[in-house]
């Protein structure tokens, strides 16, 4: 095992919107305080009764997905929490992963499909 799954992030115009669907949907606490991260206009949280966090990320301009029309993916990201990142790193560059961005002290790399996802120091 390289990682541990901290929560699943989905883009979208409003944060606070669609973490009042889903917890509608799922149950849960929105916004719970949480030491991973803080919480504002561009970031909702949504801790689920089943132990599950789904966070909503505000992307500016955002294009809904339109199934099946590949012009309109779906959108979604991983966050990855890892003991040892540069360890981590080596791994998934080995896995065919490619490194997209170092600078934010967690670092965003893509899936062989080009699917973004993030390693977080543990």
């Amino acid at each position: 095992m390289i990682a541990r799954l901290e929560c699943i992030v989905l883009d979208c115009p409003d944060v606070h919107v669609l973490a009042r669907f889903y917890q509608a949907l799922l149950g849960g606490e929105i916004d719970r305080p949480d030491r991973r991260w803080s919480v504002d206009d561009d970031w909702s949280t949504l801790h689920t009764d089943a132990g599950l966090v789904l966070a909503f990320q505000r992307a500016k301009d955002h294009q809904p997905p339109r199934w099946p029309d590949p012009e309109h993916p779906q959108q979604f990201h991983l966050d990855l929490k890892v003991p040892d990142l540069d360890a981590a790193q080596r791994q998934v560059l080995d896995l065919g992963a490619t490194l997209l961005d170092d600078t934010r002290g967690w670092r965003i790399f893509a899936d062989p499909a080009g699917h973004p996802f993030c390693l977080l120091r543990g």
